[in-house]
């Protein structure tokens, strides 16, 4: 595969819409959605120093960086800045940034004047994997994750592979972790094909960038497509996060470090189960190792649990655990809340085998 032909289109067709998701799209190609149209760019500023001079002559919406942003403070900031710019029903949003800025830059439009068209330029690895693709937009509230929020399909999703160029190498790792999540979960070739190219991925070989990316989005694609809203087979997309939340939001840890933890602790849970070879397991401790991604941590059991009570997915006294089958498949657990402090306990003497 040469440079010139890294390029794919997927489409999302949902109950909240349509989603068109160009790999290997570029930034510019803004201009073909905003031609004549009102259209304000929301964007961090971190972004916005290496790219604001590609934005054209749109209005921007810039905020700060880093999970604490991600509130209902900053939604009403950016409500007040549409305002001033007289946004109106016709208008577009187009947000420009990472995951953060996504979720938050989706959920403001979705809500303002009760909906209004955007789209997404993802510029970070996790945002072109995972976060800018399905629909999911909304913000943390008191210590829950994403707990306000909506599904609505952007318009569009670009995901220009040469903005990772500026891409600090601990996040370029962070999106790693979810491209090992969609393999673990449903693609065992994706798995082999890691395994193989870990350090041309760490060299940010674009070829090999390229096939994470269009992989993790044809196998999302296809996930959202059937169960848009969560209520089925998209759970699948949460290998890994029960546990990893928890740890990102008491120990700080970003999203993919803590959801590479969480994914080894989903997999020894697995095993522990009897669903999934103990082999197979370390050979995720070693891709993930090998992708400069943690896999273990120390933490306060009794915390880890107050944090997990305090997940979305919870139904009443139990909360649903993406398990492994083995290396490309995947099931549903229900496990009691109650017994979580013994599961996590169980799973520390299993790491000390």
């Amino acid at each position: 595969m040469t440079r010139a032909n890294l390029s794919n289109s997927f489409k999302i067709d949902g109950k909240t819409g349509s989603s068109d998701i160009k790999v290997g799209g570029k930034l510019e190609d803004i201009s073909i959605y905003s031609r004549d149209r009102h259209t304000v760019i929301i964007t961090d500023s971190n972004v916005s120093g290496h790219y604001r001079d590609r934005f054209g002559n749109n209005e921007v919406i810039t905020i700060k960086t880093g999970e604490s942003i991600k509130t209902l403070q900053t939604l009403e900031y950016i409500y007040k800045q549409m305002i001033f710019f007289e946004v109106d029903r016709n208008s577009l949003i187009i947000a420009i940034g990472g995951g953060i800025v996504c979720d938050i830059a989706g959920f403001a439009a979705s809500t303002f004047m009760r909906g209004l068209d955007f789209g997404f330029v993802a510029t970070s690895l996790l945002a072109q994997v995972d976060a800018s693709v399905g629909g999911k937009n909304g913000v943390n509230f008191d210590g829950f994750k994403n707990m306000i929020g909506v599904f609505q399909q952007p318009d569009f999703v670009i995901c220009d592979l040469d903005l990772l160029d500026t891409l600090p190498e601990r996040e370029l790792k962070c999106g790693f972790s979810e491209v090992v999540k969609h393999a673990l979960i449903a693609d065992s070739n994706l798995f082999n094909y890691i395994e193989s190219n870990c350090t041309n991925a760490l060299g940010f070989d674009k070829e090999v960038i390229f096939r994470m990316v269009d992989d993790s989005i044809r196998l999302k694609s296809d996930i959202v497509n059937k169960d848009e809203t969560e209520r089925g087979e998209r759970a699948k997309l949460n290998f890994g996060h029960t546990i990893g939340h928890a740890l990102q939001y008491e120990l700080g840890l970003n999203h993919g470090e803590a959801v590479s933890i969480g994914m080894v602790y989903a997999s020894a849970l697995s095993v522990i189960k009897g669903y999934h070879k103990r082999e197979d397991h370390n050979r995720i401790i070693a891709l993930l190792q090998n992708l400069g991604l943690p896999v273990d941590i120390d933490f306060d059991i009794t915390e880890i649990c107050k944090a997990v009570k305090r997940d979305k997915k919870r139904n009443q006294e139990s909360i649903k655990f993406v398990l492994l089958n083995g290396i490309g498949d995947c099931r549903f657990e229900n496990i009691n809340i109650n017994e979580l402090e013994k599961v996590l306990n169980d799973l520390r003497q299993f790491f000390e085998q």
